[in-house]
């Protein structure tokens, strides 16, 4: 017997114990080690298909933020228009109402301008009516026998009226 050639009955139960390893395992170590590859496989079937979704479910965020923030511009520069279509608008009211308001003010004015110079007509006549009385009354008072006592008596007058006015 040689060390290289095996003899037939050792061949023989080699033979025998390989087909009883391989029954056992057959029947019970292979159907559990392709349910555990098949249960393996599947785990990572789903969850690939879990992190497509959850990349699709992502894109899909990530497309709704974009909108939102391209819509929040559009609200932002909407609202800043319509603030600064609201401030032109108020400070043109403003300017409208400040100048009504001096057109008022210079009409009232003009108005308590005419009303006091009638007032100072009306005074100035009735001082003109006064001192014309008062004249005619000390013209009547003395008896002039002729026209130049008659002339130095007017002028003496006149130059009283001018005093008078110059005090007040």
């Amino acid at each position: 017997m040689s060390l290289l050639t095996p003899d037939i009955g050792l061949l023989f139960w080699m033979i025998v114990s390989f087909g009883i390893v391989f029954f056992v395992l057959a029947k019970w170590g292979f159907p559990v080690i392709t349910r555990m590859v098949d249960e393996r496989r599947d785990y990572i079937t789903q969850s690939l298909a879990k992190a497509d979704e959850a990349t699709r479910t992502l894109d899909g965020i990530r497309q709704k933020c974009d909108d939102i923030m391209a819509e929040t511009v559009k609200n932002q520069q909407s609202i800043l228009k319509q603030a600064t279509d609201e401030a032109s608008r108020i400070v043109r009211k403003a300017q409208d109402d400040a100048a009504e308001e001096g057109k008022r003010k210079l009409e009232e004015t003009l108005r308590l301008i005419d009303f006091q110079k009638q007032k100072a007509i009306g005074d100035l006549r009735a001082q003109v009516a006064q001192l014309s009385v008062d004249i005619a009354e000390k013209i009547l008072r003395r008896e002039l026998d002729t026209q130049p006592a008659h002339d130095k008596l007017i002028t003496q007058l006149l130059d009283e009226v001018e005093s008078d006015i110059l005090k007040n």
